[in-house]
């Protein structure tokens, strides 16, 4: 979320809340604060709101009270304590008011949130709902059998079915009555409205013909005798009354376990992190909060120790599992002045760390954060049902009326009439409209951190449904970004492995990555030595020389080499042998030994084991493949030939600069495109692009312009994140078309009478559950 430096960003975590009406006023309520938009979640009972500095945090709570709700500020991890404002007539929540999906009414008061993770934890939970579920239940079996089946009745059963609907429909149904009232008082209505209004008028009903006719059940009998009404035929329906509230708190129940388990992977994320670190202070180890690290502060990271927070190793070697951030199982080798980063576990060796960032500016933090914000936020197929969703229940009431009105003017049955308004009241609910998209977004947002994908926003998952190009940049993206020695070519009668090593010795006082290069690879050859080097020089973007005893060594361009050379030019065979090299996509170093050319040693970028089973991928999901380098020509089609790109496909010898040209000349053609890069001159390109996605192993800079950020080094999970937000995508699709076709089909079929109100509560309520289960599916999601 954009902010501009008057603007302040302010979660807030809410309560009462319980269908996509409740949302739409909240976020109206708050909307009407000068210069403040917000963006309500209701699963995870929480409001994201941008404000100007001009509104104050009491102002927003209040707002919030306006419409019905209770609101709490929800603090920051860095924040010292937690800072809670909330409404002086709702810090201590009514026994009911509305918080079945909510543990606080079992506590007494709103928990400590103070967290992201504390927020989980004290979120929708079934704890509230249970014993008024198990106190329906057992009242409602009973009424229900009394009433359905002729054979269980007996002399006055209708007295009995009035003791045993009467705790179901007050106690019971208490919820959906007070946040009834609480809509009705703020002028709004709500489906706890429409369950409310059903349920108090099948008891209202049943108990005034009851009244009015004490005889109604005075005699038991047959089916059609002796004044005993039948099924069919006797007109109470108080079980009606029992089952809907029974079947709707057994729906929400269900629901809330769902959305649990649906949010648990943004909480499991955020437990990752050590709980203690062990710091060296004056030589002295002592164990310390992980919170209470600072920038600076050395920590010990034993075998099998998490990593306490982001830093870099002061001493020691180790290999240690970074599949907890990046979703890459095999463990990272990591020695002096490599960093690492908080939450990764150290497998073997003793490391020494030094803290670069702590607290909400760590690696983890910054995930929880992204992942909180898209789960939060609104993709644009959500508006959709926002807006039905806030004129839905004051049509359905109106379509209630008048269904009550026709069968009363046509048919002149109050009975039939009654029954059909309330199975209009009761199957219109929209529970499952509201879930639809937030329960979608938690569930596949949450399964994205798990395997390493951070997805900025839910409009990214939009974004991802229309590409239909995707352009890699092919250093530390399609290759590993690390030069390596691939062959030597001896000249004039040197021995390979001998060039190699008076090359490696001279490199070793060189920090270009080429120099690291072709030192790793004679060192790697030569038992971990190479040899001395005397008076070494350096030339800036040219070569090397030094005295490799007894012997003067000179690497570098050819350019730099023939100024080394006694004889000044290279010959016809050597100009050959350099455009082989070339031509093969490697890149050529010049050697000369006492001033004659001895031979040229190929480096090549490797290119990652993920890349070509990545860009299959990417073809088979309709996405078409494009590589962009500032390399040479040879280079690029070598590596694309590689990976499986064609060469039309090919843009070469592309300067940083030019990057975004070439994104936007895509743009022109009618292409919609996704940009993969990792280096700071990838960032314009990220942003220009249709859909931005950064490699973690890359730059903070990447990171910041893209629209999603995987927390590896594979292109595997650059096919990943494309898949799960299109599945994702998909599922939200799927849980709305089910949602609207449900409210759509079941009102008139209500309407017409052939929904009992008892079945339209069942059927409302599974449908909630059902929506919820889709989505969990993609909990489960692996590729």
């Amino acid at each position: 979320m954009t902010q501009t430096p008057t603007t302040r960003r302010v979660d807030l975590d809410i309560t009462g809340m319980t269908c996509a009406s409740c949302v739409g006023r909240v976020e109206r309520k708050l909307g009407k604060l000068e210069g403040v938009t917000a963006s309500v979640n209701l699963p995870l009972e929480s409001a994201a709101v941008t404000a100007p500095s001009s509104v104050t945090d009491e102002e927003l709570v209040a707002a919030v009270d306006r419409a019905g709700y209770t609101a709490t500020l929800r603090r920051a991890p860095s924040d010292p304590a937690p800072t809670q404002v909330t409404s002086a007539r709702h810090s201590v929540p009514e026994e009911g008011e509305g918080h079945d999906h909510s543990d606080q009414a079992a506590h007494g008061e709103h928990s400590d949130h103070s967290d992201h993770s504390d927020h989980l934890n004290h979120g929708p939970s079934g704890d509230v709902i249970r014993p008024r579920l198990i106190g329906a239940a057992i009242l409602t079996i009973p009424l229900f059998l009394v009433s359905m089946v002729p054979a269980l009745q007996f002399p006055h059963w209708g007295w009995v079915a009035l003791v045993l609907a009467t705790p179901v429909t007050f106690w019971s149904a208490w919820p959906f009555h007070t946040a009834a009232f609480k809509a009705a008082r703020h002028g709004s209505s709500t489906m706890d409205t429409l369950v409310s209004i059903g349920v108090l008028a099948a008891w209202s009903f049943s108990t005034v013909e009851l009244l009015l006719d004490p005889g109604m059940t005075a005699m038991a009998g047959a089916a059609h005798g002796g004044g005993m009404a039948s099924m069919a035929d006797h007109q109470l329906y108080f079980e009606t009354a029992g089952v809907v509230t029974t079947f709707l708190l057994l729906g929400r129940w269900l629901e809330a376990r769902a959305k649990k388990q649906a949010g648990a992977a943004l909480k499991s994320l955020l437990d990752l992190g050590a709980k203690t670190a062990t710091v060296l202070r004056d030589g002295v180890e002592t164990t310390v909060p992980a919170a209470e690290l600072v920038p600076g502060d050395e920590f010990v990271v034993r075998p099998g120790e998490k990593v306490a927070t982001d830093g870099y190793v002061v001493a020691g070697h180790s290999a240690v599992d970074t599949s907890v951030v990046t979703g890459e199982s095999v463990p990272e080798e990591v020695g002096p002045e490599d960093t690492v980063t908080g939450a990764t576990v150290n497998t073997s060796g003793r490391l020494l760390v030094r803290a670069t960032r702590t607290g909400s500016d760590t690696t983890l933090a910054q995930m929880g954060r992204l992942v909180s914000d898209a789960q939060t936020g609104k993709a644009p197929i959500a508006r959709l049902a926002d807006r039905i969703s806030a004129v839905f229940v004051p049509i359905v009431l109106v379509i209630a009326v008048i269904t009550f009105a026709l069968w009363l003017l046509l048919s002149g049955d109050l009975h039939a009439a009654f029954r059909a308004a309330v199975a209009v009241l009761v199957i219109a609910c929209p529970c499952a409209l509201g879930l639809a998209t937030p329960v979608g977004l938690l569930a596949g947002t949450g399964r994205a951190s798990q395997l390493g994908i951070l997805i900025r926003g839910p409009e990214v998952l939009e974004d991802t449904r229309t590409v239909d190009t995707i352009v890699l940049d092919k250093t530390g993206t399609v290759t590993a970004g690390d030069l390596a020695v691939t062959s030597v070519t001896p000249l004039d009668g040197h021995d390979a492995g001998h060039l190699l090593l008076m090359a490696g010795a001279v490199e070793a006082h060189s920090e270009h990555p080429i120099a690291t290069a072709i030192t790793a690879a004679a060192r790697e050859a030569n038992g971990g030595t190479v040899p001395d080097v005397d008076g070494f020089e350096s030339a800036a973007g040219g070569g090397v020389r030094g005295t490799v005893l007894p012997h003067t060594v000179a690497a570098g361009r050819s350019s730099y080499i023939v100024t080394q050379l006694n004889s000044g030019a290279l010959t016809a065979e050597q100009e050959q042998r350099l455009a082989e090299a070339e031509q093969a996509g490697a890149t050529a170093v010049w050697i000369s030994v006492d001033g004659r050319v001895a031979g040229i040693i190929s480096l090549q970028d490797t290119v990652k084991e993920s890349s070509a089973p990545a860009v299959a991928e990417f073809k088979r999901l309709g996405l078409r493949p494009i590589l962009l380098t500032g390399d040479n020509a040879a280079v690029a089609a070598q590596v694309a030939a590689a990976v499986g790109i064609s060469p039309e496909d090919v843009f070469a010898g592309v300067r940083p600069e030019d990057k975004v040209a070439r994104v936007t000349e895509l743009q022109r053609a009618g292409r919609v495109v996704a940009m993969v890069g990792d280096g700071v001159n990838d960032a314009p390109a990220l942003a220009q692009a249709d859909l931005g996605i950064a490699m973690g192993s890359g730059t903070d800079v990447a990171r910041e312009a893209a629209d999603i950020t995987v927390m590896g080094s594979s292109l595997g999970q650059v096919v990943q994140s494309v898949q799960l937000s299109r599945k994702t995508l998909g599922i939200i699709k799927s849980n709305l078309f089910w949602a609207f076709a449900y409210n759509t089909i079941g009102i008139p079929v209500a309407a017409v009478g052939l929904l009992n109100p008892m079945l339209a509560g069942a059927a409302m309520a599974l449908s909630s559950v059902l929506v919820v289960a889709n989505s969990l599916r993609l909990t489960r999601f692996a590729r």
